[in-house]
């Protein structure tokens, strides 16, 4: 068990606290040039985060437990404070106290809730409370779900509006996630007679194949952006960022499917 923890701990890490760099430098983009401040304020988790990332590259999976338990801590406060300041952003946004930004409320909000399920991630590890399985499978898909919608409406929103094939397809991406969002918090309102096998099994069935469709579309726009072949204002990291998290989401599916009672996998 202490070895699952550390290593399931700087997994988490080593993924999130990229993810949370990368948000800094997006951020800090979408700011105009007379706001010194903010930039300055990205600047500074940039260089956290980068530390953060760099030290959990540098653990390894036998590493002392109560060692990786003071790491989450570190990092938990860290994603606390850059949580603080993602809302303090969206705030002057909705309050229009940066006007001519390029920060769209919604990826705004979409990154704070990044931080926070991070931050959830390291107290759950070193509470050693976990969910059990069913509940997990929902409240996952639930988040990812929404986090894939996103991506799709930033996408169909970032692209050249003279793209218009690729503008069409992230719109469609954004419909069928929106559905299988809405599908997701029915299957959790009916929580707990909804977690029986079959259909927990047949949920993750219908997810994955749109995830799998979502991926390498977004495969497909970052290798275009990166070898500048199509026309729009998205950062090529950014592509490679989005394309990363669907990633990320199969390899949950994945783990989740073999978990399932009765599969052959386990």
């Amino acid at each position: 068990m202490a070895d699952e923890f550390v290593a399931r701990s700087l997994e988490e890490i080593r993924f999130w606290s990229r993810i949370m760099k990368e948000h800094s430098l997006f951020l800090k983009l979408g700011f105009r040039c007379e706001d010194t401040q903010l930039i300055q304020e990205a600047n500074g988790f940039y260089s956290v985060f980068e530390q953060i990332e760099a030290k959990a590259n540098a653990f390894t999976t036998a590493a002392d437990p109560q060692q990786i338990r003071a790491f989450n801590t570190e990092v938990c406060t860290a994603v606390s404070h850059i949580w603080v300041w993602k809302r303090k952003i969206l705030g002057l946004i909705l309050t229009c106290q940066l006007p001519g930004g390029n920060n769209f409320p919604l990826l705004v909000d979409h990154v704070s809730r990044e931080a926070n399920y991070f931050r959830n991630r390291l107290h759950e590890l070193n509470d050693g409370q976990l969910e059990p399985l069913a509940d997990a499978i929902i409240d996952e898909n639930v988040f990812f779900l929404k986090i894939m919608a996103d991506h799709a409406k930033f996408i169909g929103h970032l692209l050249d509006p003279s793209e218009r094939k690729l503008v069409d397809q992230a719109r469609e991406f954004s419909h069928d996630f929106d559905q299988l969002l809405f599908q997701a918090q029915d299957l959790s309102s009916m929580r707990p007679q909804s977690q029986t096998v079959p259909l927990l099994d047949q949920f993750l069935d219908q997810n994955r194949v749109s995830v799998v469709s979502l991926r390498d579309f977004k495969k497909t726009a970052r290798d275009l952006i990166e070898a500048c072949r199509i026309k729009s204002i998205i950062h090529p990291l950014l592509a490679d960022h989005v394309y990363r998290e669907a990633e990320r989401f199969l390899t949950i599916i994945d783990m989740f499917e073999r978990s399932l009672p009765g599969n052959s996998a386990n």
